[in-house]
């Protein structure tokens, strides 16, 4: 029986790591409903309010002579504007880094864009964040390129309001942000052309700066959330220019760990333009090579209100749970109060499981400032608190040994008879009559451990989802969501399995059939372990290295000397026949 589970746990880790994209498509998702209908790219019809939308009092003829920059930080952010669109040209976040130590710059700088002219960044292509998405493309250039005043220049310390304001006599366009010590922008926007409101929503196009490698593009989505319901789009169900019509309690991109996301002001009006792009990324970013580079898609959302007036706030930043449990959207009507923004994390199909157990570390980590260890201590908790699962397991099995010969007696009984043959239902009777007699349940030896794969599952999904581990150390490992760069953990799995196999009595199974286990199952489990987060090698190392430890202290009583016995009389008679 341990052994065919120990087949259901490879088969568990072949699933998880060749199968994810599917199942988070199918399965992934916490708390979902079917995605908004998508509108075609046509120029919406704004929203008819009460009364006339009044449009920016700009003076006519007020636009800048140069570019300049300004630059707004606080002890989360450093963020850099730019005059000529009125864009942001770097957002960086100070207590995050990149792969090389660096402050985490969120605006991507290492995709581009193939063009007729040759090479181009792909913000610079498709749009930096907090530029202005128009369903017409000609005014969409016009308003990202245009030299805007500001109201403030230079080093601007948080918390501060910056006004933009573009006017040429025909098109007027005012930005207002407000920022403060939180990854929260406070935002106004406001465009017209000849008079009239012109749709223009502020976008985050193109993609966030720590997408690196293909299965940190894989995770990018657009979320959406209202009356407490996420809606989750993976880039497959996403087409470029198409309009998700509100309520939205919030709306935007996220990546694996980071996310964009407008909360509006008024739910209700509010409208989401989904956005996907292809941008081609080196394949080796250490020494990068553009000749020598594969194509990624990245999402992007462009939101705002229907009414072209928008007001709102933007988050920008983690996908970290006290950071979004801090945030909280604007109530729709008939709510009682807005959401945070914990939907952004999700946790997948065991996410009702899998949130509780990132909680659950996440206090350890506090109580031993080290997010390797939590998952030690948490390991041994989870392992003793199987154990009586595995006593079960173990002596349900030993009641099938016991019986094992009457039951191969009752087989050999009716091995002439074909599968079709009517008198083979006789057999299962007879079997079923040995079964209750000796109190024995078939199924009793493996459902007691079918209770470890939800940890399993979740600590995959878990460790996928939660940003407190990224870039984590433990020991000789500097992150903990990342495979083992020494492999170090994947081959002391392959050793302690190895040394599991040998030492779990497996009375009913054939030698050659357990030899091959014995080599075949810690080989597969060091295969899959090779690539997945040393946080998950972590986990399954320690959970081995308990059950070899119960496991010796169970073949020295008395049910697994008998089972021992059986196994050596077996092989015994396998080996004289």
């Amino acid at each position: 029986m341990d052994r065919r589970m120990g087949l259901i746990f490879a088969a568990t880790f072949i699933v998880l790591l060749l199968l994810q994209p599917t199942l988070m498509r199918y399965l992934g998702r916490n708390q979902t409903t079917p995605p908004s209908e998508t509108k075609p790219a046509a120029f919406p019809q704004a929203a008819t309010p009460s009364a006339p939308v009044p449009l920016p009092k700009i003076p006519g003829g007020k636009k800048g002579t140069s570019e300049q920059e300004l630059v707004i930080e606080s002890d989360l952010y450093r963020i850099t504007f730019s005059t000529r669109g009125a864009l942001v040209k770097s957002w960086v976040l100070k207590r995050y880094t990149d792969d090389h130590g660096r402050p985490l710059e969120l605006v991507p700088s290492n995709t581009v864009v193939e063009t007729p002219e040759g090479l181009r960044p792909a913000s610079e292509r498709y749009g930096y964040p907090m530029s202005l998405w128009t369903y017409d493309e000609g005014m969409r250039n016009k308003l990202n390129a245009a030299l805007y005043v500001s109201s403030a220049t230079g080093h601007i310390q948080a918390p501060a309001t910056i006004t933009f304001d573009f006017s040429d006599g025909e098109t007027v366009v005012r930005k207002v942000f407000t920022f403060d010590n939180s990854y929260v922008v406070k935002v106004q926007t406001s465009a017209g052309n000849k008079g009239q409101v012109l749709p223009a929503y502020l976008a985050w196009p193109a993609g966030f700066g720590d997408q690196t490698t293909p299965m940190s593009f894989a995770a990018s989505r657009i979320d959406s959330e209202y009356a407490d319901k996420v809606d989750r789009l993976e880039a497959k169900k996403v087409s470029g220019g198409n309009t998700e019509r509100g309520p939205f309690s919030w709306a935007g991109t996220v990546d694996q760990y980071f996310g964009a996301v407008f909360l509006p002001d008024h739910p209700e009006d509010a409208v989401m333009v989904t956005l996907r792009s292809e941008v081609s990324i080196p394949k080796n970013l250490e020494k990068p090579d553009y000749k020598d580079m594969t194509k990624e898609t990245v999402l992007g959302a462009a939101v705002g209100q229907q009414s072209g007036i928008t007001n709102g706030r933007w988050f920008v930043g983690p996908k970290a749970i006290d950071v979004l449990e801090s945030v909280k959207a604007m109530p729709g009507s008939g709510q009682a109060g807005g959401p945070n923004l914990t939907g952004l994390v999700d946790f997948g199909f065991f996410g009702w499981f899998g949130k509780p157990l990132f909680l659950w570390l996440k206090w350890t980590q506090t109580k031993i400032p080290n997010w390797g260890w939590a998952i030690a201590i948490q390991t041994i908790i989870i392992n003793l608190a199987l154990l009586p699962l595995r006593i079960t397991s173990m002596k349900s099995a030993m009641k099938m040994q016991r019986v094992q010969p009457q039951v191969n007696a009752i087989k050999k009984k009716y091995e002439k008879f074909s599968m079709k043959d009517p008198r083979k239902a006789e057999m299962n009777k007879e079997i079923s009559a040995v079964f209750k007699e000796n109190g024995v349940n078939p199924a009793g030896g493996c459902l007691p451990m079918v209770v470890q794969l939800p940890f399993l599952w979740a600590y995959y999904t878990m460790l996928g989802a939660a940003i407190e581990l990224r870039h984590a150390p433990w020991l000789w490992i500097h992150d903990l969501s990342a495979p083992d760069p020494l492999h170090i953990l994947p081959v002391l799995i392959v050793v302690s399995t190895f040394l599991m196999q040998r030492m779990t009595p497996t009375a009913g199974m054939d030698p050659s059939q357990q030899k091959m286990m014995n080599l075949m199952m810690p080989i597969m489990l060091g295969f899959f372990s090779w690539s997945v987060a040393s946080g998950l090698g972590l986990y399954w190392l320690l959970g081995t290295v308990i059950a070899i430890v119960q496991q010796l202290v169970m073949n020295r009583t008395s049910m697994g000397q008998e089972m021992r016995a059986i196994a050596i009389k077996r092989a015994r008679r396998k080996n004289q026949a």
